[in-house]
């Protein structure tokens, strides 16, 4: 193999490794949690140790050689001691709360642990069926949020909006609960009914929605034609998107080869990201090879400058996309790199405003962890992280009454094609 197919090899697999996921790190109502091994000599000194073992074989004590962790057994012993109920004090659950208390105590919602139980449901929502609400969660200013409730979810069927603030789950407040713990609270079995009560930006009181939990399935890409227009709803970067899209993409390509399409609207409203590749990979399609489209900038080295792919199939297609608060971190990447490459036009509302990428990595025993390691900047140098990203045309669904909204309400997809249909106008 050639430098550059090695090189090219190391960038495949480097971008696998990394997830833009979450939005929010919400993974559609799934929980999340923590799971680390814990170990030091000097453990060994303390009068009692945990009923579990633990291991000091390749501790790298940079950050714990000036720490004295008598302090921390003090504690675990006072509580074994004194604490009123005891069935409620099992070392395995202990051991994990321990772990989530220190990673929380870096004041990053994106960096966690999870125990392996809890790392093998993280990954079932982007393989595309899990068990939920079908909302994505976030946090705004410290707050509970949803910020996307999926298409005919349980959630949007029960009348959740984009943008409604958490204020309690099943009666209790969510003032001092954790963004995992929401989420382990929402979560349960098919057929149960979870109460969530809310705060609008439009009211002046908050109201109790009952969420009845369900199967969740994810359409992961999707496509339909309005005349000589292109429409293909991305709804997540996971495991099937770069297939699914694939497909797509040749069937468009073939249509517009016998002049049936002249121009896409590409639909990533309550997209909340996924993997990073796939964000690539997607943008791809409409640049040359190597066009600049994400750049990953780190505190101790170097960037990573992501190019095109590969040499894009829909090339010179006017597009626009659109977008809305639930869209976020890959579907940000994705419309803020076709804006400063290709010039293309934002219809909708301001995004999310996720600009920060997570490694998520499998540890020993199923556990996993993941770590913010680096801020993603767009083409032009723009970080919208917390900021969103503006577009270019704003547009907002108003429905009354609590309408289901339909293609003939949709006055963002009529304002997207209108203005797609101006720019293949004045391209003739």
């Amino acid at each position: 193999m050639d430098t550059e197919g090695k090189n090219q090899e190391k960038r495949s697999l480097k971008l696998k490794q990394i997830t833009d996921k979450i939005i929010v790190i919400a993974v559609l109502v799934a929980v999340f949690g923590s799971g680390y091994r814990l170990g030091e000599k000097r453990f060994l000194n303390t009068p009692k140790t945990p009923s579990f073992s633990y291991s000091t074989q390749n501790l790298d004590t940079r950050n714990t050689r000036n720490l004295d962790f008598k302090l921390f057994w003090e504690a675990w012993n006072a509580l074994e001691d004194k604490y009123v109920d005891k069935k409620k004090l099992d070392p395995q659950t202990l051991y994990y709360g321990a772990i989530k208390g220190m990673i929380a105590s870096v004041g990053d919602s994106y960096t966690f642990f999870l125990t392996p139980e809890e790392n093998k449901e993280s990954k079932k929502d982007l393989e595309g069926k899990f068990f939920g609400i079908g909302a994505e969660l976030g946090l705004k200013s410290g707050q509970i949020v949803v910020v996307t409730p999926l298409k005919e979810s349980p959630a949007q069927k029960a009348g959740i909006r984009a943008g409604d603030a958490i204020m309690k789950i099943n009666g209790e407040s969510t003032r001092s609960v954790t963004l995992f713990d929401a989420v382990n609270k929402i979560r349960g079995k098919k057929d149960t009914i979870v109460t969530l009560t809310i705060l609008r930006a439009d009211m002046d009181k908050t109201i109790d929605i009952k969420v009845k939990r369900d199967e969740i399935n994810i359409p992961f890409v999707e496509s339909i034609y309005e005349d000589d227009v292109a429409i293909v709803t991305l709804s997540r970067f996971g495991d099937p998107t770069n297939a699914l899209w694939d497909k797509i993409v040749q069937d468009i390509a073939a249509k517009r080869s016998k002049g049936k399409v002249k121009g896409m609207v590409l639909d990533v409203r309550g997209n909340p990201g996924g993997y990073l590749q796939s964000a690539v990979h997607i943008a791809s399609e409409f640049v040359p090879d190597k066009t600049v489209l994400v750049k990953q900038e780190y505190a101790d080295q170097d960037p990573d400058i992501y190019t095109a792919d590969h040499h894009g199939k829909l090339i010179g297609l006017p597009v626009v996309v659109l977008l809305n608060a639930g869209s976020a971190s890959a579907s940000e990447i994705v419309a803020g790199a076709l804006r400063d490459t290709i010039s293309a036009k934002l219809v909708g509302e301001n995004s999310f405003g996720k600009g920060t990428v997570q490694t998520a990595d499998d540890l020993s025993s199923g556990a996993g962890i993941h770590i913010t390691i680096s801020k993603w900047i767009l083409p032009k140098g723009s970080w919208i992280h917390e900021t969103g990203l503006k577009p270019d045309i704003t547009v907002e669904n108003k429905l009354e009454n609590g309408n289901t909204l339909t293609r003939e309400t949709d006055e963002q997809m009529n304002k997207a094609v209108e203005t797609l249909r101006k720019i293949i106008s004045q391209k003739g």
